[in-house]
């Protein structure tokens, strides 16, 4: 699809079709308006809600907003009142230097509908800069026999003001020679000629100093002064004269700096020093003397930098010959820049829509102007967009295009488009400018966030830090935007016993699960719950999906034995007459291991005894047997340390201490350790004097005791074959002892020979069984305890 203006019929159409359509989308231009450089910014230009008809609340509801060249925001619309002010100082000058009228175009868009108003602002000027000389001091050599009448230009003074507030008028200091004249440029600057009037004499008045001052015409009059200083020189009675007093030049714009403009040619009739000629530029403008530059010696005239047609389309200067004796003369170089297809079209998106809802048709996605700085028909442009896309181009008023929608368009279908404008101007050779934009299809809610799993497992090893990320759950959504802005959630768990909110997190971004506390395999070894995602759509759209969370045994404990208990109460003894045969069931070291699987598998180990290779551990059962029968070099007291290790990595362990007596009969005493005899001989050496002494002060009374007590036992011990002994307070916990079978003592071997804890005397207990119904063997009656036994120990 392509819009421009062709030289043919279908061309011509178009062109009818685009002065309607802009006599329907725009009114006549506004203003012109007019305002004063320096104005202060808010300063009131016009109220545009008036010019254009409109009330106070439609300037706001249609949209209206300011549109100015370049982007560059001088003016403000108050929408509220329809006020246009000033947004900054405008200085003259910087915006269109010697450009008179200053014209700033803008215009008046309005979105709701469309339609745009042409209007231009007026920026007068006003007295705010003096004339300057470039040049504070001219010195001028004038032939003693110079004629009365001769003129002598002198350079002129720059004013960036215009019109009437440039310089108008040049003045001279008094005096006796000379006069000034004020002339006029074709271009309209002023320039002043120093006038002979009376004829000078190099021996009487050898140099004569003079003020120039320039005038503008501004109220009050700014001015500016130089100095000119005449040196007057011998005679010299031809000055040089040019071949013609205008010469014309034609250059193409952006040619190489260097480039040949043209060359001047002077001459003069004199000879010697007064014949040979230099050349310069007389009084050249800022801009001009850096652009061209002039060969002294041949008078060949150059760039000094590239022109462009754009900023400067001609140049007027001035070219003085000057001979050696002073006199001068001068030509006019009137250089014009010649338009290239240098500059390629400029896209200026005014408005753009986007996202645009789905299922609206001819909807207006965006408005912009196209521009092209070159002239003629290399200014000249065409626009278009892809054939392919539910998209037109529709052009408005001064290269302004609007881009509306075919149709409805469907997000599914296509969410995103991308649109090039292509502009191409008329030169040669054609230049053409793509500017890209994309166009954004809006959502509504429709789909629910969508799990990647109906179900997570998760594995996680007990034991682990707080705040542990343990996995992730993802979903997502098809749709766009906040409708696809996916949070998550716990969803409460289904056992109102769990806890779930001290035990995982999520986080509601992204889904990661976070364990909030150190998880225990032996309290919680797997636990499950729901999670939930919800969309940001309105109304917002949910999914669930099920977690399930397995806690990884770690070899975090250590074997625990049941029995023997090593609780630091009095030592359990256990009893093995001498007559025991090879493989006697001494006892069995009953130990649990609270972790699972190879973790938990145990094994014994025997690490240390009093008599090596008397007693065995069975290393899977804790069984502890006589290795061979005893013998009577057997010490009577055993110490065994039973190693207990788990099966883990690394392994865990804990150790037993069993303590074996060797007895004939079950009646034997159970007679003091002798490490407790050596820790009494250890004691402090005070106490064992205090000892003795108190021993022999009555050991006589405490043998006579001792005596009378052992008759008394051993007169009832005879009423029975076999003593008791007092069972220690309390039993094994019930839930920690095991009668299946699995390692610990059957009934039948649970003995228990207690000493008063720590005594060291020969106080003892007898021995009893656990069970207090267990039948003595050879026997038809139960063993019965004595009340006068025990009441004879005080008990």
């Amino acid at each position: 699809m392509e819009i421009g203006w062709m030289c043919n019929q279908s061309q011509r159409q178009v062109l009818v079709f685009f002065v309607l359509l802009s006599m329907s989308g725009a009114r006549a231009e506004l203003g012109p308006y007019s305002v004063v450089e320096e104005t202060e910014r808010g300063s009131f230009v016009a109220n545009l809600g008036k010019d254009l008809g409109l009330g106070l609340t439609e300037m706001s509801t249609r949209g209206a907003r300011i549109i100015s060249q370049g982007n560059k925001e001088h003016l403000q619309l108050m929408v509220q009142t329809g006020d246009l002010l000033i947004n900054e100082k405008l200085d003259r000058e910087e915006l269109c230097g010697p450009i008179e009228p200053c014209l700033l175009h803008f215009q008046v868009l309005m979105e709701k509908p469309l339609e745009i108003f042409q209007a231009e602002l007026r920026v007068k000027d006003i007295n705010d800069h003096s004339p300057v000389f470039t040049e504070r001091e001219m010195i001028l050599k004038i032939p003693e026999n110079s004629p009365l009448g001769n003129a002598f230009p002198l350079s002129n003074a720059l004013d960036l003001d215009v019109g009437s507030n440039n310089v108008q008028n040049y003045e001279i200091s008094p005096n006796s020679h000379f006069r000034v004249l004020t002339r006029n440029r074709s271009d309209g600057r002023k320039y002043p000629e120093l006038v002979l009037d009376k004829e000078l004499d190099r021996e009487e008045e050898p140099e004569i100093s003079l003020t120039l001052t320039a005038l503008d015409g501004g109220s009050p009059p700014r001015y500016g002064t130089a100095q000119v200083r005449i040196e007057v020189v011998d005679s010299n009675d031809n000055a040089p004269e040019f071949g013609q007093p205008l010469y014309k030049a034609h250059i193409p714009e952006n040619s190489p700096i260097g480039s040949l403009v043209v060359i001047v040619s002077a001459s003069d009739l004199d000879s010697g020093i007064n014949g040979k000629i230099s050349y310069t530029l007389f009084q050249p403008s800022e801009d001009t003397s850096k652009t061209l530059k002039v060969n002294p010696m041949t008078g060949e005239i150059r760039l000094r930098k590239q022109v462009d047609f754009e900023t400067v389309q001609s140049y007027e200067v001035d070219i003085k010959a000057t001979d050696g004796g002073g006199l001068s003369g001068k030509c006019t170089l009137l250089l014009q820049v010649v338009d290239v297809n240098d500059n390629p079209p400029a896209v200026t998106i005014s408005a753009l829509t986007s996202p645009i809802p789905e299922n609206s048709p001819e909807i207006v996605v965006a408005v912009f102007s196209v521009s092209d700085p070159d002239s003629g028909e290399n200014g000249k442009t065409i626009s278009s967009i892809q054939d392919d896309l539910p998209f037109l181009l529709k052009p408005s008023v001064k290269n302004f295009y609007t881009l509306v929608t075919k149709r409805a368009l469907d997000r599914e279908e296509r969410a995103e488009y991308n649109i090039t404008i292509t502009v191409t101007d008329m030169g040669s050779p054609r230049l053409k400018t793509q500017h890209n934009i994309t166009v954004l299809v809006s959502d509504v809610n429709d789909n629910a966030p969508a799990f990647t799993q109906t179900s997570y497992t998760l594995r996680v090893r007990e034991n682990n830090s707080p705040a542990l990320h343990i996995g992730s759950v993802s979903a997502t959504d098809a749709d766009a935007g906040a409708n696809a802005q996916v949070t998550y959630s716990l969803l409460p768990p289904h056992d109102p016993h769990l806890p779930l909110a001290s035990l995982v997190s999520i986080n509601a971004d992204n889904g990661h699960l976070f364990a909030l506390r150190s998880l225990d395999y032996e309290v919680l070894p797997a636990f499950e719950f729901g999670v939930g995602a919800t969309d940001g759509g309105s109304p917002a759209r949910s999914s669930q999906a099920l977690v399930r969370v397995l806690v990884l045994d770690d070899n975090d404990n250590s074997p625990f034995v049941l029995y023997p208990l090593q609780n630091g109460s009095a030592p359990c003894t256990e009893l093995v007459p001498r007559a025991a045969e090879a493989g006697y069931l001494v006892s069995k070291v009953v130990a649990v291991d609270g972790d699972s699987g190879q973790n938990a598998w145990l094994s014994y180990q025997l690490l240390k005894a009093t008599e090596p290779g008397l007693f065995g551990v069975w290393a899977h059962n804790g069984e502890v047997r006589t290795a061979r029968p005893p013998s009577e070099r057997d010490a009577p007291k055993h110490r065994l340390l039973v190693l207990v290790k788990d099966n883990g990595e690394p392994p865990r362990s804990a150790s037993v201490t069993l303590h074996v007596l060797l007895v004939d009969g079950f009646s034997q005493p159970y007679l003091p350790r002798p490490e407790a005899a050596a820790e009494q001989a250890q004691a402090d050496p005070l106490t064992v004097y205090l000892v003795i002494a108190l021993a022999a002060v009555s050991s006589l009374f405490l043998f006579s005791v001792l005596a009378f007590i052992a008759v008394r036992l051993c007169g009832r011990s005879r009423a029975a074959s076999l003593g008791r002994c007092s069972v220690p307070e309390g039993h094994f916990p019930g839930h920690l002892v095991d009668v299946g079978g699995t390692g610990t003592l059957s009934q039948s071997y649970q003995y228990e020979v207690c000493l008063r804890g720590g005594s060291g005397t020969s106080e003892f207990k007898f021995l009893k069984p656990v069970i207090p119904n267990l039948s003595f063997q050879g026997t038809g009656r139960e063993v019965e305890e004595n009340p006068s036994f025990r009441n004879s120990f005080g008990m």
